[in-house]
């Protein structure tokens, strides 16, 4: 905590527990296991290095790159804690490059996060699918979900409407192969992996930190900057 310049009320408030609760977990007490997952997610740090006895969410080979911090087997085994936490954190930039990302969108709290952040000053973008392009389509078929994907797009583009008025955040619509979702809070990346076949909350997830190791984020940070920036992305109206 103190490595990431969090009080117990900063922890407290961003877990949705009490002050207390944070000091009895530093004096020893065991959270129980979302509140594990999402304080592991807040502060960067493996689950099973604050609490050694805990089985870890994944076991990193030695050969890992540096700035790897967390590999999730799936998306779905993250809590919406850290999600949350990790959204909160940031104090400069948000990008998130998804198809629909509707598990983001469906979240009410999510979406007060969101807004909060651009109206104290952190710039948000968003891209999401363009549900007319054929590659979205075809993710949908890949998947076996059909034009489920499409319709989840048409959905998230209703519940993010609110957000476009907000100043600060950006919308726009993309028409590219997507290969990885991308979740941005200033120097930290979640990357969601896409594999043919698999639906991505059932692909695995990796965390990833920009100031520990530059170079390892640079490629997907390029990415999103340059699907931002095509001439296929336009803005959501």
């Amino acid at each position: 905590m103190a490595a990431s310049r969090l009080t117990d009320t900063d922890v407290a408030a961003r877990l949705g527990v009490d002050p207390k609760t944070v000091r009895r977990w530093i004096a020893g007490t065991r959270p129980y296991p979302r509140h594990r997952w999402a304080l592991a997610g807040l502060v960067g740090v493996p689950e099973h290095q604050l609490w050694p006895d805990t089985k870890a969410t994944t076991e990193l080979p030695a050969q890992a790159p540096p700035g790897v911090r967390t590999v999730y087997p799936h998306r779905w085994q993250i809590p919406r804690e850290t999600w949350r936490a990790f959204f909160e954190s940031a104090k400069y930039e948000i990008d998130i490059l998804v198809y629909s990302g509707f598990f983001l969108a469906d979240d009410t709290g999510m979406l007060k996060i969101l807004e909060r952040k651009a109206r104290a000053g952190v710039a948000v973008r968003i891209l999401l699918g363009d549900p007319d392009c054929p590659n979205v389509k075809q993710r949908g078929i890949e998947e076996g979900i059909g034009d489920a994907m499409v319709a989840k797009i048409r959905n998230v583009l209703v519940l993010y409407r609110p957000l476009a008025d907000v100043e600060g955040v950006q919308i726009r619509l993309h028409q590219t192969v997507l290969y990885n979702s991308i979740y941005r809070a200033d120097e930290h990346l979640l990357v969601n992996h896409h594999v043919y076949g698999v639906p991505a909350a059932n692909a695995p997830v990796t965390r990833i930190d920009n100031t520990i190791n530059p170079e390892l984020t640079k490629t997907y940070l390029s990415s999103f900057e340059f699907i931002w920036k095509t001439n296929s992305a336009r803005r959501f109206q």
